[in-house]
């Protein structure tokens, strides 16, 4: 590998990491129906897969399967997140495997709720 390429590689994933930085923040900023804390603290998002060309892929899940949002938040996810500059493609998907619980949750969330 050329210094060239190698120096490429560096700045794409720079690139790629600070796209990622931003998409975690606007993930912050979507909020659970039912428990008043950001999806990403609460453990919801289980997979992020971020691309240096600006495609994400995330697989979510809810607190309970029976959530009434179930069919329109994934919408809502992929909205928070298309609206970050350099954001192209967003593929949400809806997992239920392994079931949430509240060891998802960080640090920060559990504070947040009291359970700390």
């Amino acid at each position: 590998m050329s210094l060239v390429d190698w120096l490429k590689g560096g700045a794409e994933a720079g690139r790629r990491e600070k796209l990622e930085a931003a998409v975690i923040a606007a993930l912050r900023t979507v909020f659970d129906p039912e428990i008043p804390v950001n999806i990403y603290d609460l453990g919801l998002i289980y997979e992020l897969d971020v691309a240096s060309d600006g495609n994400v892929a995330i697989s979510m899940t809810l607190t309970a399967p029976g959530c009434p949002v179930a069919q329109t938040f994934p919408g809502v996810v992929a909205d928070a997140v298309r609206a970050v500059e350099g954001v192209k493609e967003v593929d949400v998907e809806l997992v239920w495997e392994p079931p949430w619980s509240r060891e998802r949750m960080s640090e920060a969330a559990r504070l947040q709720l009291g359970l700390l």
